[in-house]
């Protein structure tokens, strides 16, 4: 927990003795600093609102390459088309990005936070935009206590306009993996799109406005639940941003000279400068230890690298170590946990691919009819009746054969049977299977059904059912 949030209750008077378990918000106002950590996390930043923005626009074969189409219950993504009977690839997807969530964690700490967090990478955009318009930390603070001003009510004013046009565009680029974005651009501009988009859009361009832009590291702090069980995945090996206490305390400031004079007991590298504090968007001081507010973004790193570089001492007085590497001790890359949680990733992703490699775009049901077991016809032969449901889950349109396969003397009717399905079309065949009883003796048995394509090489589908005979 950082200083700011150590308020001693009893020095509360009693009459606020019900408000002694929250504090004001205190307004934080990041200074602007560069290094190699915010160069990557700048081009993270690029990527990742990039690929947001971008992938809706991506047409792939006369379509959007990524769509999440659910009044057709499809989710296109390039190639692959999902249906609902495919939910093990999403509960697959899911439990790969959980264990490489967990796996991260255990290795580099909050490097997810601090790097590709969509709360993160949104709130450092919008505060590009603030700080182009408004300056930089100090600039800002001033502006702050001349609020009035017509230049800062301007500036203010333009920043917002600009936070607001970025949400707005946000929540539209998400509504688009949900609805053609194509066609939804032009629905919005004449006003006759769906009332749900409208909706959808109002409401991430509210979150995105409000999360980003005002909230900001208060949805870190006290709403996001990882900051609160990251340290039950932490270990002496975790790599973590840490401030060598050893090496920096005693603090002194002022000269490298002057810290070393005869007349003061000799100092550490720390010049208490504190740019570490000034740039970190959480508002908190490494040095006090580490803390759940921090989200290893490293600019802290980064602002007191070019301080040592300034005063000529050796740079990582705060850097990226893990506690036993810390306390001088060899750290442990390999351990059970790390090594269980790869493992995981592996077999599970090994598992995805081979289904997704092997998974033929074809679902077959087979329905008996329920309603007699059996009916004899006018010429005596024995006959069951089937309906089968044939969709085809391919983005290209097939023709497909229906074959039966089980005990001799069984025959489908009209041999083979042949259906053309256009992509993502269904259709249910009704179908009859028979036997000659005064030629072929037959008892209650399984049966096949084989559904085939043959204009593509994807592998047939066999569905098992079963023909009831009479007793003999």
């Amino acid at each position: 927990m950082s200083k700011r949030d150590r308020i001693p209750v009893q020095n509360v008077p009693a009459s606020k003795a019900g408000t002694a378990l929250y504090t004001k918000r205190e307004a934080i106002h990041v200074k602007h600093i560069t290094g190699i950590f915010q160069k990557l996390r700048d081009l993270t930043m690029i990527a990742t609102i990039g690929v947001f923005f971008f992938l809706p626009w991506v047409q792939w074969d006369g379509r959007q390459a990524v769509l999440f189409d659910l009044p057709r219950r499809q989710f296109h993504i390039f190639g692959i088309t999902f249906w609902p009977q495919d939910f093990y690839f999403l509960a697959a997807a899911l439990m790969v990005s959980a264990f490489a969530l967990f796996f991260m964690t255990v290795l580099a700490g909050r490097v997810w936070c601090g790097y590709t967090c969509p709360q993160t990478t949104w709130t450092r955009l919008f505060m590009f935009v603030e700080r182009k318009l408004e300056g930089d930390r100090n600039q800002r603070i001033r502006r702050d206590k001349n609020a009035n001003t017509f230049d800062t009510r301007i500036r203010r004013l333009t920043k917002h306009i600009i936070w607001l046009a970025i949400a707005i565009l946000t929540g539209l680029a998400f509504v688009g993996y949900f609805t053609p974005v194509r066609e939804l651009v032009p629905d919005l501009l004449i006003g006759q799109a769906h009332f749900w988009a409208w909706f959808w859009i109002g409401l991430l361009t509210l979150a995105t406005y409000g999360n980003a832009g005002i909230l900001r590291e208060q949805v870190c702090l006290y709403m996001c639940p990882y900051a609160r069980f990251q340290s039950v995945m932490f270990d002496k090996d975790t790599m973590i941003v840490t401030y060598d206490a050893e090496r920096g305390e005693p603090r002194r400031r002022g000269t490298r000279k002057r810290q070393q004079s005869e007349e003061m007991e000799p100092a550490g590298d720390c010049v208490d400068c504190s740019l570490c504090v000034q740039v970190c968007p959480t508002g908190i001081d490494i040095r006090d230890g580490l803390q759940y507010e921090c989200i290893a973004c490293a600019a802290c790193i980064d602002a007191c690298d070019e301080v040592m570089v300034k005063v000529g001492l050796p740079k990582g007085l705060i850097r990226y170590t893990t506690e036993r590497g810390l306390e001088g001790g060899k750290t442990h890359w390999l351990r059970p946990r790390l090594i269980g949680y790869g493992l995981a990733i592996t077999v599970i992703i090994g598992i995805f691919v081979s289904q997704l490699v092997y998974r033929t775009p074809l679902q077959v049901d087979v329905l008996r009819d329920r309603n007699q077991l059996f009916r004899t016809t006018s010429v005596g032969l024995i006959e069951n009746s089937y309906r089968l449901e044939v969709l085809n889950k391919d983005q290209a349109a097939h023709q497909y054969q229906i074959t039966l396969d089980g005990p001799e003397g069984l025959t489908l009717i009209n041999d083979v049977i042949s259906i053309d399905l256009a992509a993502g079309e269904s259709k249910a065949i009704p179908v009859t299977v028979s036997f000659d009883p005064y030629v072929t003796d037959m008892e209650s048995s399984k049966i096949w059904f084989v559904v085939r394509p043959i204009d593509d090489n994807h592998k047939e589908v066999r569905h098992e059912s079963r023909f009831i005979a009479p007793r003999q």
